[in-house]
């Protein structure tokens, strides 16, 4: 049979470079985030850095910036699943120009600059209810959209809502680093992690998982008998049902239309 199905190749590259602007419409959250971190002062974050140039390339304060304020501005704390965003999300592959710091870089800058993160926070914060991205709800902190009245955003509890935020999202990758170590959570183990057999393993755990009803049944059947009495009378009870393959039972599940676990 032969289907028409659109391009697949996965393995095709761009006949022309892309660029990254063209990922995403020109009124979404990003660009605003992109725009207000380019009018900011940022002195401070530059002045950390040596002014001649020399040693290894940092990653650009101003980009840094716009990732963890776009993750702050959307409700997100954690370090690794900003770094798992960087990958997998465009929003944060549009800011971070297709970069992709890992969670232990992006938890050093926050650490590091954390008092002119606080600051510039805030004057977002004021920034996003005099656009009304607040109204539209396009903005979260806590994870439920935010109020917009003035008395709410007095310039003292917007400083503090910055402040707890960072607070935050410092705490969350305390905990996530006691309980993972270096890792960022979000790896496959090593069996499944890839190369070139990963098919072939895949394979052989489903032929696996297809024949697992079918010893189960033969288990149950021996225990049976092995419980028989001496006088070769059967046990009393309905006798070990023969359970379909686990294909044959995903299919009929689909077929009838059953989701999770009904």
């Amino acid at each position: 049979m032969v289907v028409n199905v659109r391009l697949r190749d996965r393995d095709q590259g761009f006949l022309l470079p892309p660029s990254v602007r063209d990922w995403l419409p020109e009124d979404h959250l990003a660009f605003f985030v992109i725009d207000v971190v380019a009018e900011l002062d940022l002195t401070a974050f530059y002045a950390a850095f040596r002014a001649d140039g020399r040693g290894g390339a940092v990653y650009d304060p101003e980009m840094m910036l716009g990732v963890l304020i776009y993750a702050y501005c959307t409700g997100e704390r954690s370090s690794r699943r900003i770094e798992k965003r960087l990958v997998e999300d465009v929003a944060y592959r549009v800011i971070a120009v297709n970069q992709s710091p890992d969670h232990a870089t992006l938890a050093r800058f926050r650490a590091r600059h954390q008092d002119a993160i606080a600051g510039l926070f805030s004057q977002v914060l004021g920034l996003c209810v005099k656009a009304g991205l607040v109204d539209a709800g396009l903005v979260a902190i806590d994870g439920t959209k935010i109020e917009a009245d003035a008395s709410y955003f007095a310039n003292r509890t917007r400083d503090e809502l910055a402040a707890a935020v960072l607070a935050e999202a410092a705490a969350t990758d305390a905990a996530e680093d006691e309980q993972l170590g270096d890792r960022s959570g979000s790896e496959l183990p090593d069996d499944w992690a890839g190369g070139q057999d990963r098919r072939g393993r895949i394979r052989a755990a489903l032929a696996e998982l297809e024949g697992q009803p079918a010893r189960d049944y033969e288990a149950r059947v021996a225990e049976r008998a092995a419980k028989e009495p001496a006088t070769g009378k059967g046990l009393r009870g309905p006798k070990p049902l023969k359970e379909p393959g686990l294909s044959r039972f995903l299919c009929k599940r689909h077929r009838l239309g059953v989701r999770g676990g009904g």
